[in-house]
């Protein structure tokens, strides 16, 4: 089994070109994830990053705080905060035991972070025109735990009614189609 920190690695490899890559004329495009709009989901997605490097340290994360890292240079910050992601999370000791508030396994809470990062680099390359293939790896080790997360993330929200797929469909639609999102997606032409 890979350690969680070189799977973040791997995962934060993928999704900082497609945070580079998207244009300012861009922010305000909707994505697969419907409540937000691109600004609103690298905003998220920062926060999700920052968080759980706290996290990783067995220290508080504030999600209550309203997210608004697009300024500034937060196209090479985002590739800062990942950094740093990947190194929390590769610290001794950061995956064994639990983390967070409500006594979560250490791995299954990096897990979390992990599919955020890889479900919303799709997002965003989706909204943006933009390639995005996530490591099998990464894939292989999230898929399990989103299928088990699924129903408790649905009645909280995090997740919508699950997509349906082809069972044609790749390891990855599936997961995706898991959290509601229709793999297919593309944005709304003009």
């Amino acid at each position: 089994m890979k350690k969680i920190s070189e799977l973040l690695d791997v995962a934060a490899e993928r999704a900082i070109p497609v945070v580079r890559g998207i244009d300012d004329g861009q922010l305000g495009d909707p994505t697969p994830c419907t409540e937000y709009d691109v600004r609103a989901l690298v905003d998220h997605l920062f926060q999700v990053v920052v968080n759980f490097q706290a996290l990783a340290a067995r220290e508080e994360p504030d999600f209550g705080a309203k997210p608004t890292a697009v300024t500034g240079d937060w196209r090479s910050r985002f590739g800062d905060e990942t950094a740093e992601l990947v190194a929390a999370w590769g610290a001794p000791g950061a995956d064994e035991g639990t983390a967070g508030s409500m006594g979560f396994p250490a791995r299954t809470v990096a897990q979390m972070v992990l599919g955020d990062l890889t479900v919303h680099a799709w997002d965003l390359a989706r909204a943006t025109g933009q390639e995005f293939v996530p490591d099998e790896a990464v894939v292989r080790e999230l898929g399990p735990g989103i299928a088990d997360m699924a129903p408790n993330a649905r009645k909280a929200k995090v997740y919508g009614e699950p997509f349906p797929v082809p069972d044609s469909a790749t390891p990855f639609e599936r997961m995706l189609g898991m959290t509601g999102r229709d793999p297919g997606w593309q944005p709304p032409r003009a």
